[in-house]
């Protein structure tokens, strides 16, 4: 179980443990309806993660842009998606945030400045770069969070982004979720330096290592991080170690890892470490639990109904958003 300092504000704590546990049910709920058939494509979940999203989101401000990677149903639904529109793109509806036209890798919504669910690997980092500079250039104080897996640091976006938020001195904060095994290969397989902290301090950006288990210290560390990327100290790059309990994606055999260290990272649950800090510190009961529970799964069930009576794409809107026709 992750280990929770002793001191910690008791209303942010159940903030965060609230914020997780609905991304761990939106998460379980999904993997229940792909079982069944009633998601299709490709799944990628979550579980596990929650302290990273939780932690860093909720220390921005409405105006400010997330960009993520297509495991990013937390990031979205923590950004301000509704749990309604993110399961209704799920299920192909034009009640989803994209008219069913994303899917479970492309969740997008302007309206809560979330930019992607992008699908290919670093593919998100370019767009945080020109996000932030739109900002830079209209004087806007924004920052954009970016997040991706540590596996894009073997992509050559990676570097360039990082190089060019860095000579523009963008107020972007890169968030590496640093899982371990990207699709399937051990970072110590692919990367010859594994301090990812320190990859990206070579590019003279302020970046360090943070326990991703832990959503009280990833508040902490992205709290220090956006302050000072909004005040105009330039980007930021926070390497958080954590572990998805899952396979990398609903077809993935998982056969590059061992169970018994799947079993070992799971003590370190980050919903049970803050859920257990919280009941010794007296300020979490067994029934404000139940109720807490109630509510999220109250919000997710009302998600999957308002999914199952969507509706799909007519045929005659085949073309619209992907075809233009020339007006007089």
């Amino acid at each position: 179980m992750t280990e929770v300092r002793a001191a910690f504000d008791t209303d942010l704590a159940i903030g965060l443990l609230r914020q997780m546990l609905r991304v761990r049910r939106l998460e379980e709920r999904c993997i229940e309806l792909y079982s069944a058939a009633r998601i299709r494509g490709f799944l990628h979940v979550y579980i596990g993660e929650e302290a990273v999203a939780a932690g860093v989101i909720s220390t921005l401000d409405g105006d400010d842009a997330v960009v993520a990677t297509y495991r990013e149903h937390g990031h979205a639904l923590l950004k301000g998606v509704s749990a309604r529109a993110i399961m209704a793109e799920l299920y192909g509806a034009v009640e989803g945030c994209c008219r069913g036209r994303g899917g479970s890798m492309h969740l997008f919504d302007r309206s809560a400045r979330f930019f992607g669910g992008n699908a290919i690997v670093a593919g998100g980092l370019p767009l945080a770069v020109g996000l932030a500079l739109a900002d830079a250039m209209t004087g806007r104080r924004r920052v954009t969070a970016c997040f991706f897996g540590e596996g894009a640091a073997a992509e050559g976006e990676f570097h360039e982004a990082l190089n060019l938020a860095a000579l523009w001195h963008l107020p972007v904060l890169f968030c590496c979720e640093n899982n371990r095994y990207a699709m399937g290969t051990a970072l110590e397989r692919s990367e010859s330096q594994t301090d990812l902290a320190l990859k990206a301090a070579a590019y003279e950006i302020p970046a360090w290592s943070v326990d991703g288990m832990d959503a009280l210290a990833v508040r902490e560390a992205a709290a220090r991080a956006v302050d000072a990327v909004r005040s105009g100290g330039g980007p930021h790059f926070l390497e958080l170690r954590t572990y998805r309990f899952r396979a990398h994606s609903m077809y993935d055999p998982e056969r590059y890892r061992e169970q018994a260290e799947v079993a070992m990272w799971r003590q370190r649950d980050p919903i049970d470490g803050l859920r257990g800090a919280l009941g010794e510190a007296g300020t979490l009961s067994d029934d404000d639990w139940t109720a807490l529970q109630a509510g999220v799964d109250a919000e997710i069930d009302d998600a999957v109904a308002f999914a199952e009576a969507g509706s799909p794409a007519p045929v005659s809107d085949l073309l619209r958003f992907v075809t233009s026709e020339a007006t007089s």
